[in-house]
């Protein structure tokens, strides 16, 4: 079965970025930062762009679609 994980904790915490100030970027709710963390949730394309621009990487790079 393929599975979806982020790299959004990571990319935060080298960036020393809490949550909230993340979610203010891309103009969601900070909820939403904490499903996608946890991988509860999958975001709209606009949305994974918009997270990976914040972090000056590609929608690859953060999202990780992987399978087996």
């Amino acid at each position: 079965m393929a599975e979806f994980t982020t790299r959004i904790r990571e990319l935060r915490a080298a960036r020393n970025m809490k949550q909230g100030e993340l979610a203010e970027l891309v103009g969601v709710r900070r909820e939403t930062i904490i499903r996608l963390e946890k991988g509860q949730y999958n975001p709209s394309l606009k949305l994974a762009v918009d997270i990976a621009r914040v972090f000056g990487c590609s929608v690859e790079e953060v999202f990780i679609f992987d399978e087996d």
